[in-house]
């Protein structure tokens, strides 16, 4: 069983950190929407600090991260934003009191490294979504779905996909992330079990190669032979090969697991989009999938 955290209400802390990159520009259009949804915005010292390309020293971001993991008073914990940096620190996080008084983790790209880290050593729900430095571009939807999921609300999504999808309605519980972090993590203490799960992938700025790499990796380890589900969401900004790789992200995927018999649904929107619509990790959900149409929804 995995656990769910309590619903936010008006009132509540919400504290931002930066386990990563640190920030090329201010995040108060963000604070104040927090704000704005009733929450007092708690700033982590790793937010405006800067060590290189860090939010500040390895240690800085750690004792940051565990500061409000440990403090009972906050009810959520948020990442400012990704970029390369949470690897290097989370096998320095204490998760005893957080799996004591759990509380929501939110973010995305680097961040999977912590979600999956969370769903595995501790089995306690965490979000995919939106993170401050993302907000100012981000579609009202994806905001809403976030808003919606950290007070209760969790939404449904319906959409159309442009590559033709494997048809297949399918329950089970959620986990995913960014495909290099997932790539990163296995063999760890921080990989999550595949089994009967409904898989979520994204990723973005990677060569069709290294996609084909990363998940002939994950085919070969057996990670996704025994899927309940798979859902591919965005895989944008592929950097263009001088020789073509001959086939696009979805055909490279499609390739490796067509011959599974779950159901596949692809352009789904998360990932390094706008419109990223937040995805709780370990909670049970329906999907039902046509060729070109796809709903999905929380039970």
């Amino acid at each position: 069983m995995i656990k769910q955290p309590p619903y936010l209400k008006k009132g509540d802390k919400i504290a931002i950190v930066c386990p990563a990159k640190k920030l090329p520009k201010p995040i108060d259009h963000a604070i104040g929407i927090l704000e704005s949804w009733g929450l007092e915005v708690i700033i982590g010292e790793s937010v405006y600090a800067s060590h290189h390309q860090f939010a500040g020293t390895d240690k800085l971001r750690t004792h940051d991260i565990q500061r409000f993991l440990d403090d009972s008073s906050i009810k959520a914990i948020i990442c400012g934003r990704g970029g390369y940096g949470t690897i290097r620190i989370i096998d320095e996080l204490d998760f005893t009191e957080f799996e004591q008084n759990p509380k929501w983790f939110i973010g995305f790209s680097d961040v999977t490294i912590l979600l999956s880290h969370i769903i595995a050593q501790t089995r306690i729900q965490c979000m995919h979504a939106q993170m401050p430095y993302t907000f100012e571009e981000s579609t009202p939807e994806a905001l809403s779905s976030l808003k919606k999921t950290l007070f209760g609300d969790k939404p449904s999504y319906q959409y159309s996909s442009e590559f033709t999808n494997r048809s297949g309605l399918v329950k089970g519980i959620l986990i995913g992330g960014n495909l290099t972090l997932i790539a990163m993590v296995q063999g760890s203490v921080s990989e999550m079990d595949f089994d009967h799960k409904i898989l979520f992938l994204e990723d973005v700025g990677e060569q069709e190669y290294s996609i084909d790499r990363m998940l002939r990796m994950l085919k070969r380890a057996g990670k996704l032979k025994n899927l309940n589900g798979l859902i591919i969401g965005a895989f944008n900004e592929i950097k263009e090969e001088k020789i073509s790789f001959g086939q696009t992200a979805e055909q490279v995927i499609w390739d490796i697991v067509k011959e599974y018999d779950y159901p596949v649904c692809f352009n789904f929107p998360t990932g390094h989009i706008d419109n990223n619509l937040s995805m709780v990790l370990g909670a049970e959900v329906e999907l039902t999938i046509d060729k070109n149409k796809v709903q999905f929804k929380y039970l």
